[in-house]
């Protein structure tokens, strides 16, 4: 979690103490926010908690999509498997 207090610097002071910031965010796990010119410019992050956010956002996205397949069973818009490859191989002429 960004600590709004602790985790916003600018990126001179990062090019400055690189390591020291570095050894601080493996430690906090919290993302660093780098500043340009008083605007946030880029994040940087461990890679373990960004592995983490990645396996967070899949997990999402198959929730969305079984969600989704849910609400089309819901509103009927759905029909047996038979049927749709029997369209399939008409759409793309494959032969049985």
């Amino acid at each position: 979690m960004l600590d709004i207090t602790k985790d916003i610097d600018s990126l001179t002071n990062f090019k400055r103490n690189t390591a020291a910031y570095l050894e601080r965010i493996k430690e906090s796990g919290h993302p660093l926010v780098l500043t340009v010119n008083g605007k946030a410019e880029v994040v940087v992050q461990d890679a373990e908690s960004y592995q983490k956010l990645l396996e967070l956002v899949d997990r999402i996205q198959a929730i969305e999509g079984i969600q989704a397949g849910l609400k089309s069973v819901r509103e009927g818009r759905t029909f047996p498997a038979k049927e749709a490859l029997t369209k399939l191989k008409q759409k793309h002429e494959i032969s049985s």
